[in-house]
């Protein structure tokens, strides 16, 4: 007789930390698309995989593989932009579906950081250079060509000249340093590894959840920043602020306990410890016990 097998679906958070473990063969689609187990646990990634996949293939019939870098560029933006409609949701632009890449895929809008990692994957898919670049406030992919580097907004497949860039650094590169501060722009246009991606992707839903003080999904996001940044202290911090807002006072002065001994010249090294107090009064057992029922 035919067995019947039953197949649990792995835990979200174990199914990212087993993919993100390693920089090596860093897999930036399928982490990302990972993301959106925070507001879908039960999300087929496979299928979101599956997508795109089709999209490289369409891409690869129409573009010799040997054709120039140029060529294939110019066909991949008219491909992504134009044909597949990708571009900002400039409507709702700090809405969490625009983080989440299966949400994404599906309306074709989202911010730099999520169209980036969608375009990248079809950039690299045909043979291009293409990385991308964490810059201050606005996300960029850069491709390198015969003839020079060409940097490009992810959301419209414009091409940025050295003034442009200059211009749109203006407000963050003096910020707190003094008239005197001065940052080569190369330092800015550095590649950024995909699992930097994937933090400032993870950091952009923080600032969302937790401004809107949605604990459970801020604790996910956390919960998968300590994953990526098992050094970072501060996501330890703030995995223990979103567990505090939840009630669950044991883990976060656990995370708070943490943080203090790794960060103990913080600046706010003094609020964290008024806070671990305020949580170990409240795991206090009461002083009066009720008697047992007879």
């Amino acid at each position: 007789m035919p067995m019947n097998l039953l197949f649990e679906a792995p835990d979200p958070l174990e199914y990212f930390a087993s993919l993100v473990r390693s920089d090596t063969g860093f897999p930036l689609l399928e982490a990302a698309i990972c993301l959106g187990q925070i507001s879908q646990p039960v999300l087929d990634v496979q299928g979101v995989l599956s997508q795109v996949d089709i999209w490289q293939q369409r891409l690869r019939q129409r573009v010799a593989a040997d054709a120039a870098p140029m060529a294939k560029l110019l066909q991949l933006n008219q491909y992504f932009f134009k044909e597949l409609g990708f571009g900002g949701n400039l409507n709702d632009y700090y809405a969490p579906d625009n983080s989440f890449l299966h949400h994404v895929v599906q309306s074709r809008r989202g911010i730099p950081i999520s169209l980036a990692v969608l375009w990248l994957e079809l950039a690299q898919g045909m043979g291009l250079d293409a990385t991308g670049v964490s810059f201050p406030g606005h996300f960029l992919v850069k491709v390198g060509l015969p003839v020079g580097q060409a940097v490009m907004d992810p959301m419209t497949g414009e091409s940025f000249s050295r003034e442009d860039l200059v211009t749109m650094l203006e407000p963050y590169r003096s910020a707190g340093k003094g008239e005197d501060f001065d940052v080569p722009l190369g330092l800015y246009l550095q590649s950024a590894p995909g699992r930097d991606m994937v933090v400032r992707m993870l950091r952009n839903l923080k600032e969302i959840y937790k401004s809107q003080r949605y604990g459970a999904q801020w604790l996910a996001v956390q919960e998968r920043l300590v994953v990526l940044l098992p050094e970072g202290w501060s996501e330890y911090r703030d995995r223990g602020l979103a567990h505090a807002l939840l009630g669950n006072h044991d883990q976060a002065l656990s995370d708070l306990e943490c943080y203090s001994v790794y960060a103990h010249d913080a600046p706010d090294a003094p609020a964290i410890d008024r806070q671990m107090e305020l949580l170990r009064a409240q795991l206090k057992p009461s002083r009066f016990t009720p008697p047992a029922r007879q």
